[in-house]
């Protein structure tokens, strides 16, 4: 069945840690700390500042954030993953960062393709549905607003579909605030990420808030993104210029204004939108990578014409003629 639009969704950020794994990105903490600033005056809703435990420079970041970080509009996240194969959550060192990293809120990530399960990890099925609800009531028991990144899953959800569920219910189970559907490998196209958001709104009903997650491997992060929302995601996680590993994520500069501007679906505050061409600019500068002049909305050259009939219309009726806003 058709999802109704959300009137409003969250955005989730991912800059500072999926942003940061992409070619020639290699932030130092204090660069951390002024995307961080830059992310907040834009008004996105969760600004994820890596995994605590990665390195000492992640490390750091958190310390220093409770104290130099001063957000009115965004709330501060550590990533990190579902315990390990026969462990124990109590004495998982993951876990233990995230509780220890002084922030409200954990971002999680687990397996959701089967074939990972017992080729990667290396361990049942079972098991793996062990560690996502385990790693989520740990968690929640420590006082933290957990989500759950289901990693891999419409890859999971096409060839197993039961699996890929059961992994949801675990972490929805004992206490997930929001379901992540990942499309790590960035192979999924738009017709069948709403479908399949569609079809895991209808099987939790309403009540559980769902988000999604896209690579851009296929070229198709953007419109993946804008079709987990018209499936019925209501976070949107992506990075600032589309900066991610490989081919990069869901570009936030496209996706914001695309929902806004034309589905109606509001994703910044009241007067934010006009930042972002200022946010995304200020960002390169920060991450020393030169804007892309072609970028939908935010590049130099979104609203340029060379010359010829384009010109020609746009003297005599205006931008109308041949621009999209």
């Amino acid at each position: 069945m058709p999802v109704d639009l959300p009137t409003s969704i969250d955005v989730f950020d991912t800059t500072l840690r999926d942003g940061a794994q992409f070619e020639g990105i290699s932030l130092t903490v204090e660069d951390k700390l002024k995307v961080a600033e830059q992310l907040d005056w834009l008004g996105v809703a969760w600004i994820e500042g890596g995994y605590p435990q990665a390195n000492p420079k992640d490390e750091e970041f958190f310390r220093r954030a409770g104290t130099e970080l001063h957000l009115e509009t965004a709330t501060l996240v550590a990533f990190g993953s579902t315990r390990r194969p026969a462990g124990k959550v109590d004495v998982d060192p993951t876990l233990l960062a995230l509780v220890n990293a002084g922030t409200s809120t954990a971002c999680i990530v687990g397996k959701s393709w089967d074939f990972h399960v017992t080729n990667a990890l290396g361990t049942t099925l079972e098991e793996g549905v062990a560690m996502v609800g385990e790693s989520v009531q740990f968690l929640k028991a420590a006082g933290l607003r957990v989500f759950f990144d289901a990693e891999h899953f419409f890859d999971g959800y096409e060839a197993n579909a039961e699996y890929a569920l059961r992994v949801l219910e675990a972490a929805a189970t004992n206490g997930a605030d929001c379901l992540v559907m990942c499309d790590t490998n960035g192979g999924a196209l738009p017709h069948d990420v709403q479908r399949v958001v569609g079809q895991v709104h209808a099987f939790f009903g309403a009540d559980q808030p769902l988000g999604i997650h896209t690579q851009n491997d296929s070229g198709c992060a953007v419109a993946n993104s804008l079709a987990g929302v018209l499936g019925g995601a209501t976070q949107l996680q992506g990075t600032v210029n589309g900066y991610g590993e490989r081919t990069g994520n869901a570009n936030l500069m496209t996706c914001i204004p695309n929902l806004e501007l034309k589905l109606g679906v509001r994703c910044l505050p009241e007067g934010r939108l006009e930042r972002l061409t200022a946010v995304s600019r200020h960002v390169a500068e920060l991450v020393n990578l030169p804007p892309h002049a072609a970028d939908p909305y935010v590049g130099m050259s979104a609203f340029a014409h060379k010359g010829g009939l384009h010109t020609s219309a746009l003297g005599k009726a205006g931008g109308v003629t041949y621009e999209h806003i």
